[in-house]
Order: structure tokens, then sequence, then C-alpha cells
């Protein structure tokens, strides 16, 4: 199966995050419990992020996308412009 999308960008919106996060698990055949011990995150916290409501740090998005096979992608703007770099 072709990756759709391989990054998070931490631009994207808690519930938008969360359905990622959720179906790369489910793709990989793992439940939370097994996505957070990989990982070592809490699977309360895992639950927090794939339900809308968590405020992960950058440390725990990092460990996510690693463990699935994702690259975190960190974009920075000045309010009120458009990103500047390679991809802009």
């Amino acid at each position: 199966m072709a990756d759709r999308v391989a990054y998070i960008s931490i631009m994207m919106n808690p519930k938008h995050l969360g359905r990622l996060v959720r179906n790369r698990r489910r793709n990989f055949g793992l439940s939370q419990r097994d996505l957070a011990e990989i990982a070592g995150i809490s699977v309360h916290g895992l639950s927090n992020i794939e339900s809308g409501k968590g405020n992960p740090t950058l440390a725990v998005l990092n460990l996510l996308a690693e463990t699935l096979g994702m690259d975190l992608k960190l974009e920075v703007r000045l309010p009120g412009r458009q990103a500047t770099g390679p991809e802009a």
C-alpha cells in the first residue's frame, strides 16, 4: 500500500492529527496499547491524541512519527505570512 500521507505536521488541528495517528496505527494492525508501548508513551496520552483532545509535545509527536514510519514536518511562519523554504 502506498503512503498517501507520510508525515505529521504540527500545523494540523488536533482532530486531524488524531485521525491520522489512529488510521496509521490501524493500518499496521496495532492496538493503542501496542503502539503506546512501542513508542514509549502512555496509553492514556495516545488515546487523548487520537480523540483530538491531546496536546502532545514535539518529543511525543516525534516518537509517534518514528514508530509509525513517518516524518515530522515543522513549518515556522511569521503571523500573516506564508512558509518559506524548499517546499514553499
